[in-house]
């Protein structure tokens, strides 16, 4: 019987995966203060992604450097932002957004990963009309439903629903009141674990068997990528998509 992967080897994937959530964050931070401004109180984009930055322990220093360099008092990259379109197996629809310093580089990643795991690059708004951005407030299993729904509804959310496979909360809003709402809840005591502005698909399409498992290995390839921010698909992925 063969062993699993040594502590060391563990530690070091996962500290990989956290460097690579660090570097979005701080990408997604820059482009928001330079499309914005550096002012956080002013720029509702950039308060979302130092507030990401934060729940996942970045420093305040990590962040004001950032805002620095986006803002041209110290040198950096310059960022464009770039969203793809395509197909994944099984008529499964998939939105990649990028912030990338090379266009070339980044097209060629992206078609190759859709080429290797049997989809295919569309053209800009093949898929995006199947998505609607909305705001998501996301609560993990074992928070209190009645406490949630009652702040959601007095903050003036669009809609509470409640995973029963392991109890996690969902709070939906309008984009334009994301912001509100948040702040709403977390002035009545009850902080989501993560807040963004994101896109949902209105129909999930639901797939399985080695269809399912194509359609994974996808989207983890290309979440993977460094120029990706962010994936979204309407992918309904059974139990079998894992393996």
């Amino acid at each position: 019987m063969g062993r699993g992967p040594s502590i060391e080897a563990r530690k070091n994937a996962s500290d990989a995966k956290r460097g690579k959530i660090f570097t979005k964050i701080i990408r997604e931070i820059g482009v928001a203060a330079r499309a914005g401004g550096g002012d956080a109180a002013s720029n509702p984009r950039l308060r979302t992604a130092i507030d990401k930055g934060l729940s996942h322990n970045m420093t305040k220093d990590v962040i004001e450097r950032a805002i620095r360099k986006a803002t041209g008092e110290l040198e950096g990259v310059s960022y464009e932002e770039i969203r793809y379109e395509g197909y994944a197996p099984g008529g499964v629809a998939v939105i990649v957004d990028c912030l990338t310093d090379n266009k070339v580089r980044t097209v060629a990643d992206v078609r190759h990963a859709f080429g290797k795991f049997g989809g295919n690059l569309g053209t800009e708004g093949s898929v995006g009309f199947m998505f609607r951005r909305l705001g998501v407030l996301h609560f993990a299993g074992g928070a209190s439903e009645e406490k949630i729904t009652d702040a959601a509804i007095e903050a003036g959310a669009d809609d509470v629903v409640v995973y029963p496979e392991d109890g996690a909360i969902d709070v939906l809003t309008a984009v334009e009141s994301f912001e509100a709402v948040r702040d709403a809840m977390k002035a009545a005591g009850v902080a989501p674990d993560e807040a963004e502005v994101t896109f949902r698909a209105d129909n999930d399409i639901a797939v399985s068997g080695e269809t399912a498992q194509q359609v994974v290995k996808l989207l983890d390839w290309l979440e993977d990528l460094d120029d990706v921010q962010n994936v979204y698909s309407n992918a309904e992925l059974g139990e079998d998509a894992y393996g």
